[in-house]
């Protein structure tokens, strides 16, 4: 499938790219190249092949989830500036 400049130039705006001539005649040829890779992977017949996401098996990329002990009112109370009353005081938002 060949791309012609009117296309490139079509494609450029959209992605809001300012392209010489030399450019818009480099990728006129670059995507027209990727096009046709792509119409000769659609001839492959995929039939019984089933749809997959990935080629690796599934794995969980995250630790297990496991409880444990959180801080006490005292130690959490350490980082703060201000403490009244048993709270974070914060500044004044609204007046």
């Amino acid at each position: 499938m060949s791309l012609d400049l009117e296309t490139v130039r079509h494609i450029a705006d959209l992605a809001r790219l300012y392209l010489t001539a030399e450019e818009q005649a480099r990728f006129a040829e670059q995507l027209s190249a990727i096009l046709d890779y792509f119409a000769q992977l659609q001839t492959l017949d995929t039939t019984g092949i089933p749809p997959t996401s990935s080629v690796l098996p599934p794995r969980s990329m995250l630790r297990p989830d496991e409880s444990r002990p959180g801080l006490s009112r005292e130690e959490l109370f350490l980082n703060a500036p201000q403490v009244e009353a048993d709270q974070f005081r914060v500044p004044l938002v609204l007046e």
